[in-house]
């Protein structure tokens, strides 16, 4: 056996933040990695072969968590990254005054490690939901390591 020490670094499952597919296969309504963001497609057009050259895909997007509007061109033979997206539903708990919310998984812990959505309009529904007493169900989105509150629900009347 070998004296040397093997030191190992990783922090996630193992499992991959993208997935190839090839660039004419990706449609409106999909979601590309474009430069280094997840993003939603918003619009896809594709220019024919030139003389010398391969059919190229245009790609409008917007970032699914800045809602920045980014594009590319990619040859449609060549293969792009697809991020993997989650949508999970939350109940929430609590609104602590630094402005992070406590919210309950369906296994019965909470998830402490979320801010309020930066969005004003989420952000007002679920401190007004909160505050009547309502029960709040939060969509969490997330993708390529970031997570972020995209969506809000008020189920039933006051407890």
């Amino acid at each position: 056996m070998s004296d040397e020490e093997h030191h190992f670094e990783s922090s996630e499952s193992g499992a991959s933040k993208t997935y190839p597919q090839q660039a004419g296969n990706i449609r409106k309504g999909g979601h590309i990695v474009i430069k280094g963001r997840p993003c939603k497609v918003v619009e896809v057009s594709t220019s024919k072969t030139g003389k010398h050259g391969h059919a190229k895909c245009h790609f409008v997007a917007i970032d699914i968590f800045t809602a920045k509007k980014l594009e590319d061109i990619v040859p449609s033979s060549h293969n792009c990254d697809v991020p993997h997206v989650n949508r999970v539903d939350y109940q929430l708990i609590d609104i602590s005054e630094d402005g992070f919310v406590s919210l309950l998984t369906d296994s019965g812990s909470t998830k402490d490690d979320l801010k309020l959505p930066t969005d004003d309009g989420l952000a007002s529904q679920m401190k007004s939901g909160y505050e009547e007493g309502k029960d709040v169900v939060v969509s969490v989105m997330s993708s390529m390591g970031e997570e972020q509150i995209c969506a809000v629900k008020e189920v039933g009347g006051a407890k």
